[in-house]
């Protein structure tokens, strides 16, 4: 019996377990997991608890980086589309978008010229239509190269989540357009960043898919712990018996009453 026994501990990856904000915006390499962070995990585990990541990123975008992780959980990725047991290699549970999402997110390119969109079908590929500087960089800390498409409608579908990449000012006008539309109640849309912004289906979020997992895991609500950064972990900081960030989070994150730490440093390869 350890000390941890019963209790979930769910926790966004970039900028929050590791620091790859400096390297998407200059090209730096990607850091490895801390010493001090990973020895934390470990001896979390050892006393009994469990340790599941919850990302934003698809499949193809974390599992080059999963084995430097130490887990012993079923992970939450696409921003909670998903649930990915990486030992069986087999997803666990997925809320896929609809099939008229495609032309619809297709309009939102053709109103918006500069925007570029990256797409997450089920397959391991992620796709992207009118590729970018904010797509360039995406690719540069996932270590993952897109796979150039003339439009939304040649994806694949189903999709798990969609992703738009311009600066902030073009994507609040992406947002509000988004929610302005009849049928926006289908779909969850909020930021990964400032220069990202996703959309899932309704109820696929990360606050939902770690309740899911908890539940799976036969762990109480009352036991469950997430740390986040960004506006797309206000929904598990909200189901959090208690929420944490690092003290680099966004403004949301800090007034949402997450327990706010020490501030993530940045350490290279």
């Amino acid at each position: 019996m350890g000390i941890f026994d019963g209790v979930l501990l769910a926790s966004d990856f970039d900028n929050t377990l590791l620091n790859t904000e400096v390297p998407r915006r200059t090209g730096a390499p990607v850091p490895r997991l801390s010493e001090g962070n990973r020895a934390a995990l470990e001896y979390f585990m050892a006393q009994g608890g469990r340790f599941a990541l919850a990302t934003g990123r698809a499949l193809a975008a974390i599992e080059k980086l999963v084995d430097d992780i130490p887990t012993n959980s079923p992970a939450v990725i696409c921003n909670g589309a998903a649930m990915y047991d990486f030992q069986a290699r087999e997803y666990l549970d997925i809320i896929m978008l609809d099939e008229v999402v495609s032309q619809r997110c297709q309009e939102v390119l053709e109103r918006f010229p500069t925007t570029a969109v990256e797409a997450y079908p089920l397959e391991n590929v992620i796709h992207a239509v009118r590729p970018n500087l904010y797509t360039r960089q995406h690719e540069h800390v996932t270590h993952v190269a897109v796979h150039e498409d003339a439009s939304i409608m040649d994806i694949p579908r189903p999709m798990t989540k969609l992703m738009f990449e311009d600066c902030h000012e073009t994507l609040m006008d992406i947002r509000a357009f988004l929610l302005s539309q009849p049928w926006i109640g289908g779909y969850e849309v909020f930021f990964s960043d400032q220069t990202l912004l996703e959309m899932t289906a309704r109820g696929a979020n990360k606050g939902g898919m770690v309740a899911r997992l908890a539940q799976r895991l036969g762990i109480e609500a009352a036991h469950v712990y997430c740390v986040g950064d960004e506006a797309n972990d206000l929904s598990m900081l909200a189901i959090a018996a208690e929420g944490f960030a690092p003290a680099n989070c966004v403004e949301a994150v800090r007034q949402s009453g997450a327990t706010v730490v020490a501030r993530l440093e940045q350490k290279y390869r």
